[in-house]
């Protein structure tokens, strides 16, 4: 018989047992699930609550899908996506508003598939992946590419863009090769009117069997690291984790002008080497002597092994961006900036030294009408949070003419020093001092303590595969700058006034909102 110890001892295992699991298996659980239930952001139970079994990395181990879920009582972001400056009435579309129209994607698409499969079985590969223009269809590529208007390149609101943030991050690859602009080097390419060859650093352009595309560009620099004070910033490593980083700052600022992107893990051997057709770029993998697998660019400058991306041993992180429509659908211009730096050791450019260089761009086309000009200052705004100098060009889709949006294409430069803030990069803005009551209104509530910048991209960066993106000092870096750029229009509001500064393209549509709009 049991002993009264025994059974006294016996259920006391069992109560342990039961606390220990109840409070480490199931109480997760259960909150886990609450947070499904309550998060109107995650698109779907069965898409994003398991880990993705397939071995999309190459390694043979789970990826983690891009998480798009957190606590509503505890969410900024979902808070700040609820206010009424991100609910703004959306224009209905008018005739020429929509950069493609579906059956032109299709069409285009049909024969590029018609066209991969036919070289792929006059090459004799009679197995690997087969293109179908059905699958391209289904696919979130083509949700993204048809969302594209003369507004922005998404809604505001969409479950597929987290959808194509998780593909980016997960989904198999079918071939790799260079990019377009490396490829131009070399006369390959007809693209020099839209994109600037490439003359220092290695990306790559991954493909996928839905025809999507995306350019990786594989970490070169740890986060903590800040760039040494005696680089020039054309010359200054491009980042992996500055690209995460732009976009999901773009987002929090409403522009919606960066193209969506994720980070992710690649295996250098399985996901780029074994399915690269290019010889170029296979010459150029080797293994270190840490038996690590390398490869380094074909460019026009810093381009040989002692600049090469290493894997550990084989995966290697990168930012994964994605790619917008053909330019054969969707032709775009590419601008020289305005106020583009000089690059060279020496010298400087007008804006530099002639204060009222502004003066004379307003009175050039096409600043002098439309909204080009005030585009610019946003991008400005947008460079000088991230401290990126290297803005050069910037590309507009033809379609849209000269009141379309600029697109905040390669933000890899940014994101450098968290120490120190260029000034200089928000010439436009203090020298046109002109700026959207849009732009103004929202870079106003994002200094308020409920919605501060800082802890906002700080919550939207955990989303990636790839967290953390930022250090600390870069995150609290944007709060700084926040308010730089805010002291500058103030100080344009005391000199000019309100309705030569602010720019209203909003109308009446805020009155009822209490916003701490800076005043004279």
């Amino acid at each position: 018989m049991w002993s009264a110890r025994s059974r006294f001892l016996i259920v006391l295992l069992l109560s342990t047992a039961f606390t220990v699991d109840l409070l480490f298996n199931i109480l997760p659980k259960l909150h886990q699930r609450s947070i499904r239930s309550h998060c109107p952001c995650e698109e779907s139970p069965n898409r994003s609550a398991v880990l993705r079994s397939s071995p999309a990395n190459g390694s043979g181990t789970p990826v983690e899908p891009v998480r798009w879920s957190l606590h509503p009582t505890l969410s900024k972001l979902r808070k700040l996506f609820s206010h009424p400056f991100y609910q703004r009435r959306t224009l209905p579309r008018r005739p020429g508003d929509q950069l493609l129209q579906k059956g032109d994607a299709v069409k285009y698409c049909n024969y590029k598939a018609k066209r991969a499969n036919r070289k792929r079985a006059r090459a004799g590969e009679l197995t690997g992946t087969h293109y179908s223009s059905k699958v391209y269809l289904a696919s979130n590529w083509l949700k993204f590419h048809l969302a594209i208007d003369r507004y922005a390149l998404y809604p505001r609101s969409d479950p597929f863009l987290n959808r194509l943030l998780e593909d980016l991050a997960v989904l198999d690859i079918s071939e790799a090769d260079y990019t377009y602009d490396a490829k131009a080097l070399n006369g390959r390419c007809n693209c020099k009117e839209v994109v600037k060859p490439s003359g220092v650093h290695l990306k790559l352009l991954l493909k996928f069997k839905n025809f999507g595309k995306a350019m990786f560009k594989p970490m070169k620099q740890k986060r903590e690291e800040e760039t040494p004070e005696d680089v020039f910033y054309f010359v200054d490593f491009q980042r992996h984790n500055a690209e995460i980083a732009a976009f999901h700052l773009d987002r929090i600022l409403d522009f919606r002008r960066v193209p969506p992107v994720a980070g992710r893990k690649l295996n250098l051997t399985k996901e780029v080497q074994d399915l690269t057709r290019n010889e170029d770029l296979k010459g150029t993998f080797f293994v270190s002597p840490e038996n690590n697998v390398c490869l380094f660019a074909r460019c026009l400058y810093s381009c040989k092994t002692e600049y090469a991306a290493c894997g550990r041993p084989h995966l290697l992180e990168g930012s994964m961006s994605a790619f917008l429509p053909d330019l054969y659908l969707a032709q775009r211009e590419l601008v020289k900036n305005p106020w583009s730096r000089s690059y060279t050791f020496v010298g400087k450019e007008e804006w530099e030294i002639n204060p009222k260089y502004c003066e004379k761009i307003k009175r050039t086309p096409p600043y002098n009408t439309g909204s080009r000009l005030l585009n610019v200052i946003d991008m400005a705004i947008f460079d000088f949070l991230t401290g990126n100098m290297d803005r050069h060009h910037f590309e507009v889709f033809t379609k849209f003419g000269k009141d379309g949006f600029i697109i905040h294409f390669d933000n890899a430069r940014g994101f450098g020093k968290h120490s120190h803030d260029e000034l200089s990069i928000l010439a436009p803005l203090i020298q046109c001092c002109r700026i959207k009551k849009s732009t103004l209104l929202r870079l106003e509530l994002l200094s308020q303590p409920d919605y501060r910048l800082s802890d906002i991209m700080r919550e939207s960066l955990l989303h990636d595969a790839l967290s953390p993106v930022l250090t600390e000092p870069h995150l609290l870096a944007l709060d700084r700058r926040l308010q730089t750029t805010l002291q500058a229009v103030r100080k344009c509001l005391q000199q000019h006034g309100d309705a030569d500064v602010i720019e209203d393209d909003v109308g009446d549509e805020f009155d009822f909102i209490n916003s701490s709009v800076p005043t004279r």
